[in-house]
């Protein structure tokens, strides 16, 4: 079957990669659409580390093909939306319904594949850039065959994250002032998300100002093209600033950008070992800088809210797909991703 391959070098499209059938507890499935995300290709760059060699990609959507033992949620043929999240469901954090938390769903890559006759690690418990993955159970989620498979595949990343931060970590309300650092994928989730919330002002943010147009269609009132005037609109600052873009000079201007008791939730990755500065004396009234994974989601419940909320007209997903390519072609997929020329590529299989 084909699949995308990083070998710590290249990345190449095989035809001949091997997965193995589901145990108890997983569920093998076919992949029909994967978003490319930056996080995969920070992997390429090394901005995340991770062991090689790794299939890539870790945001689809597929039709359930077989299941293991136990598994009852799902039965062959159920389209799905598959999640990164292969938390064990017992542990403490996973009883608070706090599952991005759970310590066995983070730093444990397992190997599901094999590409000519050696073992291949599996990136994000999901490697969707792939014919056939295996994944955990947990990480399927059924959604309604009346969503297109390139719509849905987003769902698993980037409005998980985006949206997620908004409603789960941030707990945005009605009435907020709200500042969004970049419009890339998960930019424009955290826009629609502070939409869905009630935020009163959206102020959007990115160095490119072709990207007006899309980021006012997601829920932007207001678009700069640097911080250095979100105070003309917010003269008090903003309740929330999400930095997206993983740049520290971002993330001091989303600090210095917040109202008393404003809080800024950092969502983009620099490298691993970037250091950020702000004045401390600038937190005393009640600021706050949150981190966040994967938007604080609980999948099985908030995929299965947000293609309700796609059925309504009240999430948008189609306009999130830019463009799909046939799988072959993720070379311009991520040429076109690293040159910022489409908010989401989807690869299709």
């Amino acid at each position: 079957m084909r699949g995308v391959i990083f070998d710590g070098k290249q990345v190449r499209v095989v035809t001949d990669l091997e997965v193995r059938e589901p145990g108890p507890g997983e569920v093998r499935v076919a992949i029909s659409a994967a978003g490319l995300c930056h996080s995969d290709l920070s992997v390429v760059d090394g901005t995340i580390p991770f062991p090689v060699p790794v299939v890539l990609g870790h945001e689809g959507a597929g039709v359930v093909e077989a299941v293991g033992g136990g598994v009852t949620h799902v039965v062959p043929g159920d389209h799905v939306a598959l999640s990164t999240l292969a938390h064990c469901g017992t542990c403490a954090e996973c009883d608070r319904g706090r599952p991005t938390m759970c310590r066995r769903a983070i730093g444990r890559p397992g190997r599901p594949f094999r590409h000519a006759g050696l073992p291949v690690h599996q990136f994000a418990a999901n490697s969707a850039f792939a014919e056939r993955t295996v994944v955990k159970a947990v990480q399927a989620v059924r959604i309604p065959e009346d969503i297109p498979m390139a719509s849905a595949a987003l769902i698993g990343c980037g409005v998980l994250t985006g949206v997620g931060a908004v409603l789960n970590r941030a707990r945005v309300d009605h009435g907020d002032s709200v500042l969004v650092i970049g419009t890339g994928g998960i930019g424009l989730n955290v826009l629609q998300g502070a939409r869905l919330a009630g935020a009163l002002r959206i102020v959007a943010v990115d160095a490119n100002p072709a990207k007006e147009e899309v980021a006012r269609r997601f829920g932007a009132t207001d678009f700069l093209t640097s911080t250095e005037c979100v105070r003309d609109i917010l003269p008090t600052g903003a309740d929330h600033a999400f930095e997206c873009v993983g740049r520290v000079e971002l993330i001091r201007q989303a600090i210095d950008a917040l109202d008393r008791h404003g809080q800024a939730i950092l969502l983009g990755v620099p490298p691993a070992t970037a250091e950020a500065s702000f004045r401390v004396s600038s937190l005393y009234l009640d600021k706050s800088i949150l981190g966040c994974r994967y938007g604080s989601s609980r999948p099985q419940r908030d995929i299965a809210l947000y293609a309700d909320l796609y059925r309504r007209g009240r999430l948008l997903l189609d306009e999130l797909v830019t463009r799909t390519y046939p799988v072959e072609d993720f070379e311009k997929a991520a040429a076109d991703a690293e040159a910022g020329r489409v908010a989401r590529g989807v690869l299709t299989f």
